[in-house]
Order: structure tokens, then C-alpha cells, then sequence
């Protein structure tokens, strides 16, 4: 039965309210992205380690799935944190915070335009480019994602094609949105700018999910999730 606009208006609500869909908004349109962090919550919080690869073969599906018709892949993830906005926001810019949930610290002042540097997971990566896009304390942040530098290669074991090919992709950028909701904040992530087919598309969206979900496991528990589990380094 062919649904009407009405209806398709309802079930995208139902679906935004269990945290299945992300919604953005593009100047009058409202674009729907499948939300791959309460798959990666249920696979690292309730399901064994021998049964998460079904779990994640959904979340390639997600993938697969949303990157295929798009001209420029773009990377969407909702998650609800029993936190505040001030906490949530230290989480993301306070290294001593960012270490235990991401394994990454980010040294800049956090003013827009000013340089970043980072360090993942000992690999200091400093670049002009790497700088802070939007900084609006407990509401959003954005910045440009860091440089692939040979340091970087070796210090994740990226294969030499893949490095080849990251080098020579366009420069990505995330940008974080906090809303306060009740006693939870909702956090929205995006991240886009990304070449057509881009490598480094790819390696993001297999560990942003666990990312979110070490972040919110951190501040709701005082415990981040086991990063060492991610497929890939981003």
C-alpha cells in the first residue's frame, strides 16, 4: 500500500524517537540518516564478543546502504548521554577526558581558526590546515580532521595503497551539536567533506560508533568502552 507524505511524516517521528534516525536540516530540506550507535551500543554493551559480528555486519549495512546514491559520502550519528552540556563539552575538548574515551588528545585554545594538534595514540600530527571551524561552548563544535602523515602510517600499520589514497583525498570535517534534553543532552555528529568513494570515509564511520558509545559509557559510568576493539584507526 502506497504510503502518503502524512504517513511517511509519522513513522520518520516514531523512528527519530527511538534514536534509529538522525535528522539534519539543509536549508528547507530535512535529510534522514540510519543511525548506526544504538547497533554499536547493544553489539559493545549486551551482546558477547562472539556474537558481535552479525551486529556489525548491520552497521556495514547502514553504510552500504546510505554511501552508495550519494555523490559525496556524509557520516550522521545521534546518541543520548545522561550528562550536561558543560560535562559533554569538556569530554570533547579537555585531553584529559578525550584520552580515556577516544585514545586522542587535541592541543589547540579552541578559538576559531586557530591550529590543532593531535595526538593519536602518541603520533603527534601538526598541520596549518588543522584548525577549529566553529566554537560555540556547550552548543557546537566543529573543526577540520587531522592530516595522514607517514608518523601516522606506521604508527596504525595503514597497508602503503591505503596511505596513498588518503593523502590524496580533500580534507574532512566534524562538527558536534549539544542539545539539552531533560536530564540527557542529545548529541548529533556529522561528518562530511569527503571525496566520492573516500578511503578515509570509510575508516571514520567504522569507529565513530564506537567512539559515541565509549564517550556516553564514560560519562554515564565513569568507564570508557575498549578502543583497542576498533577495526581500524581513523
Amino acid at each position: 500500500m502506497e504510503m502518503t507524505r502524512q504517513s511517511v511524516s509519522k513513522h520518520l517521528a516514531i523512528l527519530e524517537e527511538a534514536n534509529l534516525v538522525s535528522t539534519v536540516r539543509q536549508g528547507r530540506e530535512r535529510l534522514h540518516y540510519l543511525n548506526a550507535v544504538p547497533i554499536s551500543e547493544i553489539a559493545e554493551r549486551w551482546i558477547s564478543s562472539f556474537d558481535r559480528g552479525p551486529v556489525r555486519v548491520l552497521a556495514d549495512l547502514k553504510q552500504a546502504l546510505e554511501d552508495a546514491p550519494m555523490e559525496n559520502p556524509k557520516f550522521v550519528y545521534t546518541t543520548y548521554i545522561r550528562t550536561t552540556p558543560e560535562r559533554l563539552w569538556q569530554a570533547l575538548t579537555d585531553p584529559s577526558f578525550t584520552r580515556r574515551w577516544w585514545t586522542v588528545t587535541l592541543d589547540t585554545d579552541w578559538q576559531v581558526g586557530s591550529t590543532m594538534t593531535w595526538d593519536n595514540r602518541g603520533v603527534t600530527i601538526a598541520d596549518p590546515d588543522q584548525v577549529i571551524l566553529e566554537s560555540d561552548p556547550f552548543h557546537r563544535l566543529a573543526y577540520t580532521w587531522h592530516s595522514y602523515t607517514p608518523d601516522w602510517k606506521e604508527g596504525c600499520g595503514a597497508d602503503d595503497a591505503t596511505f596513498a589514497a588518503l593523502t590524496t583525498e580533500r580534507r574532512s570535517r566534524v562538527a558536534f551539536d549539544i542539545e539539552p534534553v531533560g536530564d540527557m543532552v542529545k548529541l548529533l555528529v556529522v561528518h562530511d567533506n569527503f571525496d566520492p568513494g573516500s578511503v578515509a570515509a570509510g575508516m571514520v564511520s567504522a569507529v565513530w560508533p564506537l567512539a559515541l558509545s565509549s564517550l556516553k559509557s564514560l560519562l554515564e559510568t565513569g568507564q570508557p568502552l575498549d578502543m583497542s576493539s576498533a577495526r581500524s584507526r581513523a
